[in-house]
């Protein structure tokens, strides 16, 4: 069948990766169509809209470098943002550089199958659409894919049920209500503090407990912010040499090269800044366990100062992973929100939930009556949004298929068999350990580069050698295995998603050395990559 248009390229997403693709496209002057299936900008802060939704990394930092007029002119108002601002701020971007005239929202990429002979992506949609593209570009983040456990009864339940990653735009008031939070990631660690302030009671249904920093928000200083601007191109080199891409303090000490006075001194002095910086106060707690321990242990004793019930605190304190091997939390009051009166945390490991009833959830010890239930469960990380997606490459090879027992990528952003198929902090990239849109800004930056490099050589396409991204997924391995992050069942391994291969998802290399990785693979000719 004709397609019903045909264009450069395809981005799927319209968050922060998909809206600078597109201004990167335009750029290069690239027709381009951008498909979201929100109604709106946004990405994950377009459907994230849970109560306490909000960004753990600063604002200052967690914005576009691209325009320094964007930079100048948006005033952040808070240390970390909450996602109604962020939603605000992507919104402006959006309406700035016009790029929603190129956007087609409310509408679904269903698959995206190579053409060999013609050369093209063929692209489908929910609506029935059919679009080609010489590139197609996956923009669909690492965190979109919301995972809905499979609990019996469900159906059956009389009241209503949310889940923090698609939560209904319309303000929600749990007041009076016998409210259920199931799950203590960090979206349950930010959702939970609010919900007990509004509800008659909360009960929340632990599985596992999360080492988690308080973050000490608050308002932006005027003056902060008027200095960080002054010097933001400085700020922004230094942070993309940086680990994370994230202006933290880095230690350059071992945690035993000191004292254990000094040692707590520093903790002391990391947990009063606050944020995740913590898990940064000895350059060895990712990989030496004895270090890890004593971060970990610091911890924990401030979870027992904090919460006033010892068995409680004993729950709320992480005991079978290595602190930062998941995700570090960020709070506001987390811990002593479990002093409330109104508030009952539940093991689900000792007891865990049979099914959901018409009036509630019941566990193997207990029924627990409920107007509400609130699902913080996480998503099908990184590699989630791609597999709801029918992606076929050469001789109709699915990406599912190839994927099945666990991710392989060259650089995280191509696939040998997909030709001219580019994925944005895809698996083996830094992605979720790093301030994303640093992650983002130097993918689409590189990928832009590279649409470049193919219009100069006047190729047709490019594809990652399979010999590349063999060494590339051995690497990946190599660098993860020399850390604790194995170690532990996240879903940074995709151990949340039963039937998911145990695969570490984002590279740990650190992302100014992936940077420089990048730059090498350019310089020495697009190394590992064959043009057509």
């Amino acid at each position: 069948m004709a397609p019903d248009r045909s264009v450069d390229a395809v981005v799927v997403g319209a968050g922060f990766a998909g809206l600078y693709m597109l201004y990167r496209l335009r750029q290069l002057g690239l027709s381009a169509q951008v498909f979201e299936t929100g109604t709106g900008v946004g990405g994950t802060w377009f459907w994230n809209r849970y109560p306490g939704a909000r960004c753990d990394v600063e604002s200052l930092q967690y914005s576009f470098s691209f325009s320094e007029e964007l930079q100048q002119e948006w005033e952040w108002t808070e240390r970390y943002p909450a996602q109604s601002e962020i939603l605000r701020y992507l919104d402006h971007v959006a309406d700035r550089f016009d790029l929603r005239r190129d956007i087609s929202f409310d509408t679904r990429v269903t698959s995206a199958i190579y053409d060999d002979a013609a050369k093209v992506w063929r692209v489908e949609t929910d609506g029935g659409t059919t679009i080609t593209a010489r590139f197609c570009i996956m923009a669909t983040g690492a965190l979109s894919a919301a995972r809905q456990p499979d609990i019996r009864g469900l159906d059956s339940f009389a009241g209503k049920w949310f889940h923090t990653g698609r939560w209904p735009h319309e303000t929600i008031d749990f007041t009076g209500q016998r409210v259920a939070v199931i799950g203590t990631g960090s979206s349950g660690i930010q959702t939970i503090p609010v919900v007990a302030k509004q509800a008659a009671h909360l009960t929340v249904f632990q599985r596992t407990p999360n080492f988690s920093i308080p973050a000490w928000n608050g308002k932006l200083d005027a003056a902060h912010q008027e200095a960080w601007k002054a010097d933001y191109a400085a700020h922004r080199v230094s942070a993309r040499d940086t680990r994370s891409g994230i202006l933290y303090e880095y230690s350059q000490r071992a945690a035993f090269d000191v004292t254990a006075e000094e040692r707590e001194a520093e903790f002391e002095r990391r947990w009063a800044r606050g944020g995740a910086n913590f898990v940064h106060s000895f350059n060895d707690i990712f990989v030496d366990r004895a270090a890890n321990d004593v971060a970990a242990e610091y911890v924990r004793q401030r979870i027992r100062a904090l919460v006033t019930d010892p068995m409680v605190a004993a729950r709320l304190s992480p005991t079978d992973h290595a602190i930062g091997t998941k995700r570090i939390c960020v709070d506001t009051d987390y811990f002593q929100t479990y002093n409330r009166d109104n508030v009952t945390l539940v093991d689900v490991r000792a007891t865990p939930i049979v099914e959901v009833t018409p009036s509630g959830i019941r566990t193997t010890e207990a029924e627990y009556a409920l107007d509400s239930i609130i699902f913080a469960t996480g998503y099908d990380a990184v590699t989630g949004a791609l597999g709801r997606i029918d992606i076929r490459g050469r001789d109709g090879i699915a990406l599912k298929e190839q994927w099945a027992t666990g991710p392989r990528s060259y650089l995280g952003v191509a696939v040998a068999g997909f030709p001219n198929l580019f994925v944005i902090t895809g698996p083996g990239s830094p992605s979720v350990l790093t301030n994303v849109v640093v992650a983002i800004e130097q993918h689409v930056a590189w990928t832009a580069d590279c649409l470049a490099e193919i219009a100069r050589r006047g190729a047709a396409t490019i594809e990652a050698t399979p010999d590349a991204q063999e060494q590339w997924v051995a690497h990946v391995n190599e660098v993860a295995d020399r850390t604790l992050f194995p170690s532990t069942n996240s879903w940074y391994m995709g151990a949340n998603i039963p039937g998911k291969s145990r695969v570490f998802l984002p590279y740990v290399g650190g992302f100014g050395n992936y940077s420089r990785i990048c730059d090498e693979v350019v310089s020495d000719g697009y190394r590992g990559f064959r043009f057509e």
